[in-house]
């Protein structure tokens, strides 16, 4: 695995049961500023039955990035994890966001 998957599934690693991080703070973290995309790009290839909370990395408006099943699945994830939606399916990030 590379350093750079490496350090973004250290910090992935670190986010507590009830939290959510968005993807530009994880890159920033883990020290890759502005890769906020190519974090979407490693949780998207993680290896099945992988036990890394994936599903607690949203993106900077609050909102899940994934579709269809994959959403359902995300948003079911955080939901018993007790994360509260809003109407229009935001998350807030003042309320539930990661502050380490």
């Amino acid at each position: 695995m590379d350093q750079f998957k490496i350090q973004i599934f250290a910090v992935i690693h670190q986010i507590p049961h009830g939290k959510v991080a968005t993807y530009g703070q994880i890159a920033k973290m883990a020290g890759y500023p502005g890769y906020a995309r190519h974090v979407g790009k490693a949780l998207g290839n993680l290896p099945l039955g992988s036990t890394l909370p994936w599903f607690r990395v949203i993106n900077s408006k609050g909102e899940i990035s994934l579709k269809g099943d994959d959403f359902l699945r995300q948003k079911s994830l955080l939901t018993e994890e007790g994360v509260v939606f809003s109407v229009k399916g935001k998350i807030s990030l003042r309320q539930f966001g990661w502050q380490p």
